[in-house]
């Protein structure tokens, strides 16, 4: 007697247990619009027309109001420097200006790449930089920089055009081999809180969490 009693509390109990909801297939909220949106926007950034970059960076701007802190560092680091060079081009600047200007932009570069590859011991950033494939010297400016030494304009300027080539193979490029997910902004809020619990939170430093289906291998 007891022992039927046991089991009908047990299934009583299972009776009144939640349903476990069925999660949806993991998606990724990106900024831009599309595919075409995405090309678009690298052409007008890497084409050299001072006219067609501005209007391409402000594309970057409203992506990074519609997506916030976790936009994906790659593109922020591409659009400080085109930036730097449309205001280059612009000739309202002054040298020392354009100096820090550019400066800015590849110091913040440079600490942003090599801080994911920081581990508990600290590693020095010329052997960091041989393992991204970034220039020695590159890393040797951000040095003078950082140590208030403003090297010549040229060396900014060739510093900036190649962390832009390498953020064009590295990063701009290699998105376009993959399927760049598409949002529509007209989804219900009741969906979107469903993948935002299903999701893991996405850590605004990381480079892999903040673009669709980025090649880990630029980790």
């Amino acid at each position: 007697m007891a022992g039927s009693a046991g089991l009908a509390w047990r299934r009583g109990r299972q009776s009144f247990s939640p349903t476990r909801k069925r999660l949806k297939p993991l998606r990724t909220v990106v900024a831009w619009r599309g595919r075409a949106e995405w090309d678009q926007v690298m052409v007008g950034l890497y084409c050299g027309d001072s006219r067609l970059q501005q209007e391409a960076l402000d594309r970057v701007s409203a992506w990074k109001s519609r997506y916030g802190p976790k936009m994906p560092l790659a593109v922020d680091c591409t659009a400080e420097l085109i930036r730097c060079k449309v205001l280059d081009s612009s000739g309202r600047l002054r040298s020392h200006e354009l100096i820090l200007s550019y400066g800015l932009a590849l110091v913040r570069f440079v600490n942003l790449i090599t801080e994911r590859k920081q581990k508990m011991v600290s590693i020095p950033l010329r052997k960091l930089a041989i393992e991204v494939d970034i220039p020695i010297w590159v890393v040797d400016l951000r040095h003078e920089l950082t140590h208030g030494k403003l090297p010549r304009l040229a060396l900014c300027r060739k510093g900036c055009d190649v962390v832009l080539d390498w953020l064009r193979k590295t990063y701009w490029s290699r998105q376009l081999g993959n399927n760049l997910c598409e949002e529509s902004e007209e989804e219900d809020e009741e969906e979107e809180q469903e993948e935002m619990e299903a999701n893991t939170e996405l850590d605004s430093d990381a480079w892999e969490v903040q673009t669709p289906h980025l090649d880990p291998s630029l980790i």
